[in-house]
Protein backbone atom coordinates (compact mmCIF):
# COMPACT_ATOMS: atom_id res chain seq x y z
CA UNK A 1 0.00 0.00 0.00
CA UNK A 2 1.57 3.27 -1.10
CA UNK A 3 0.80 6.26 1.06
CA UNK A 4 2.09 9.80 0.87
CA UNK A 5 4.54 10.98 3.46
CA UNK A 6 7.49 13.29 3.98
CA UNK A 7 11.06 13.15 5.16
CA UNK A 8 13.50 15.68 6.58
CA UNK A 9 17.14 15.58 7.60
CA UNK A 10 18.62 17.60 10.44
CA UNK A 11 22.34 18.28 10.59
CA UNK A 12 24.89 20.71 11.99
CA UNK A 13 26.16 23.53 9.83
CA UNK A 14 28.88 24.94 12.03
CA UNK A 15 27.22 25.80 15.34
CA UNK A 16 23.71 25.87 13.85
CA UNK A 17 21.30 23.05 13.13
CA UNK A 18 19.69 22.96 9.70
CA UNK A 19 16.65 20.97 8.64
CA UNK A 20 16.14 20.16 4.97
CA UNK A 21 13.52 18.34 2.96
CA UNK A 22 14.43 14.90 1.66
CA UNK A 23 13.20 13.18 -1.50
CA UNK A 24 10.18 10.88 -1.13
CA UNK A 25 12.32 7.87 -2.15
CA UNK A 26 13.51 7.55 1.46
CA UNK A 27 9.95 6.56 2.44
CA UNK A 28 10.09 3.25 0.62
CA UNK A 29 13.45 1.74 1.41
CA UNK A 30 15.68 1.68 4.50
CA UNK A 31 18.83 1.48 2.36
CA UNK A 32 17.90 4.70 0.56
CA UNK A 33 17.03 6.35 3.89
CA UNK A 34 20.39 5.38 5.42
CA UNK A 35 22.24 6.52 2.30
CA UNK A 36 20.53 9.92 2.60
CA UNK A 37 21.49 10.06 6.28
CA UNK A 38 25.14 9.24 5.55
CA UNK A 39 25.19 12.03 2.93
CA UNK A 40 24.70 14.61 5.72
CA UNK A 41 27.67 16.29 7.42
CA UNK A 42 28.65 13.88 10.24
CA UNK A 43 29.38 16.47 12.95
CA UNK A 44 26.87 16.65 15.77
CA UNK A 45 24.99 13.44 15.00
CA UNK A 46 22.75 14.15 12.02
CA UNK A 47 19.34 12.52 11.90
CA UNK A 48 16.61 11.84 9.41
CA UNK A 49 12.90 11.36 9.99
CA UNK A 50 10.61 9.73 7.44
CA UNK A 51 6.93 10.04 8.33
CA UNK A 52 3.80 8.48 6.87
CA UNK A 53 1.05 10.64 8.40
CA UNK A 54 -1.52 8.85 10.54
CA UNK A 55 0.59 5.66 10.38
CA UNK A 56 4.20 5.78 11.66
CA UNK A 57 7.60 7.42 11.42
CA UNK A 58 11.17 6.19 11.29
CA UNK A 59 13.97 8.09 12.97
CA UNK A 60 17.59 7.35 12.06
CA UNK A 61 20.56 9.06 13.70
CA UNK A 62 24.22 8.68 12.88
CA UNK A 63 26.93 8.99 15.50
CA UNK A 64 30.30 8.14 14.01
CA UNK A 65 29.89 4.77 12.31
CA UNK A 66 26.89 3.86 14.47
CA UNK A 67 23.33 4.35 13.23
CA UNK A 68 20.49 4.30 15.76
CA UNK A 69 16.94 3.60 14.62
CA UNK A 70 13.50 4.17 16.11
CA UNK A 71 10.23 2.94 14.63
CA UNK A 72 7.28 4.75 16.18
CA UNK A 73 4.89 1.81 15.78
CA UNK A 74 5.93 -1.82 15.51
CA UNK A 75 2.58 -2.75 13.95
CA UNK A 76 3.31 -0.61 10.87
CA UNK A 77 5.68 -3.38 9.78
CA UNK A 78 2.68 -5.47 8.74
CA UNK A 79 1.63 -2.93 6.10
CA UNK A 80 4.66 -0.81 5.13
CA UNK A 81 7.95 -2.00 3.62
CA UNK A 82 10.06 0.68 5.30
CA UNK A 83 8.71 -0.22 8.74
CA UNK A 84 9.26 -3.92 8.04
CA UNK A 85 12.86 -3.24 7.01
CA UNK A 86 13.50 -1.29 10.23
CA UNK A 87 11.95 -4.10 12.25
CA UNK A 88 14.24 -6.63 10.56
CA UNK A 89 17.34 -4.46 11.05
CA UNK A 90 16.52 -4.11 14.75
CA UNK A 91 16.18 -7.89 15.02
CA UNK A 92 12.57 -7.72 16.19
CA UNK A 93 9.78 -10.13 15.39
CA UNK A 94 6.67 -8.93 13.57
CA UNK A 95 3.66 -8.48 15.82
CA UNK A 96 1.20 -11.33 16.18
CA UNK A 97 -2.33 -10.84 14.83
CA UNK A 98 -3.68 -10.32 18.35
CA UNK A 99 -1.13 -7.51 18.94
CA UNK A 100 -2.14 -5.35 15.99
CA UNK A 101 -4.58 -3.25 18.04
CA UNK A 102 -1.78 -1.86 20.15
CA UNK A 103 0.92 0.49 18.89
CA UNK A 104 4.32 0.57 20.52
CA UNK A 105 7.69 2.03 19.60
CA UNK A 106 10.91 0.06 19.16
CA UNK A 107 14.54 1.03 18.80
CA UNK A 108 17.13 3.14 20.57
CA UNK A 109 15.13 5.65 22.60
CA UNK A 110 18.36 7.06 24.07
CA UNK A 111 19.51 8.46 20.73
CA UNK A 112 18.95 12.11 21.77
CA UNK A 113 20.46 11.92 25.27
CA UNK A 114 23.30 14.21 24.13
CA UNK A 115 20.70 16.80 23.09
CA UNK A 116 19.00 16.66 26.50
CA UNK A 117 16.04 14.54 25.39
CA UNK A 118 16.12 11.56 27.72
CA UNK A 119 14.92 8.05 27.04
CA UNK A 120 11.98 8.73 29.38
CA UNK A 121 11.00 11.82 27.40
CA UNK A 122 11.17 9.84 24.15
CA UNK A 123 9.00 7.12 25.70
CA UNK A 124 6.45 9.71 26.84
CA UNK A 125 6.39 11.30 23.40
CA UNK A 126 6.06 7.97 21.54
CA UNK A 127 3.54 6.40 23.86
CA UNK A 128 1.01 9.23 23.64
CA UNK A 129 -2.03 7.33 22.38
CA UNK A 130 -3.81 10.56 21.44
CA UNK A 131 -1.02 11.86 19.17
CA UNK A 132 -0.65 11.06 15.49
CA UNK A 133 2.87 10.23 14.26
CA UNK A 134 3.22 13.62 12.56
CA UNK A 135 2.24 15.31 15.84
CA UNK A 136 4.92 13.28 17.62
CA UNK A 137 7.47 14.48 15.06
CA UNK A 138 6.29 18.07 15.58
CA UNK A 139 6.69 17.66 19.34
CA UNK A 140 10.16 16.17 18.96
CA UNK A 141 11.41 19.05 16.81
CA UNK A 142 9.84 21.47 19.27
CA UNK A 143 11.62 19.76 22.18
CA UNK A 144 14.93 19.82 20.26
CA UNK A 145 14.51 23.57 19.70
CA UNK A 146 14.34 23.12 15.92
CA UNK A 147 10.68 23.92 15.35
CA UNK A 148 11.24 26.91 13.01
CA UNK A 149 13.79 25.05 10.87
CA UNK A 150 11.48 22.03 10.70
CA UNK A 151 8.48 24.13 9.68
CA UNK A 152 10.47 25.78 6.89
CA UNK A 153 11.55 22.37 5.55
CA UNK A 154 8.05 20.89 5.66
CA UNK A 155 6.57 23.98 4.01
CA UNK A 156 8.95 23.38 1.11
CA UNK A 157 7.49 19.89 0.87
CA UNK A 158 3.94 21.24 0.92
CA UNK A 159 3.21 19.48 4.21
CA UNK A 160 0.61 21.39 6.23
CA UNK A 161 1.79 22.11 9.76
Amino acid sequence: MAKQGFAVAAFRDGAQWRVEAMPPTVLGDLGVLLQALRAQPPEGGPFLIACVPEEFFVLARQEGRRVSLVLSDLTAAVEFDLAEQVLTRLGEEPPADDELDEAWPIGDLELFDDLDVSEEEMEDLLEDDDALPEEMVDALFDRLGLRDEYERATQMLGVGR
